[in-house]
């Protein structure tokens, strides 16, 4: 999910939202980077002062590092406005 998707993708997400939680809710965001520390960081950033369980697992060949961040969130804006701010601030990340 990066920034650069179509707004219809944003929205049907924001629906898949609505329907599959009552918010605020604990929203489990997964992400997947080149293993370089600066990026790693700009992610967990976005959660700062947010409570957030950050979990982080490099691969098998240690080229690419899967985050996972665990938080409560308030509402679906504010889960599709963290994918488009991390995918505007991170080059090359992949958003699940």
């Amino acid at each position: 999910m990066q920034s650069n998707y179509p707004n219809e993708f944003y929205d049907k997400l924001r629906e898949k939202l609505y329907e599959t939680s009552n918010w605020p809710s604990v929203y489990l965001f997964k992400f997947i980077v080149d293993s370089d520390p600066s990026k790693i960081i700009k992610i967990q950033q976005n959660f700062d002062n947010m409570k957030a369980e950050i979990k982080s697992i490099v691969s098998k060949n240690g080229k690419y590092t899967s985050v996972s961040v665990q938080v409560k969130i308030e509402s679906p804006e504010i889960v599709i406005s963290k994918y488009k701010k991390i995918g505007n601030e991170v080059d090359g990340v992949i958003s699940l």
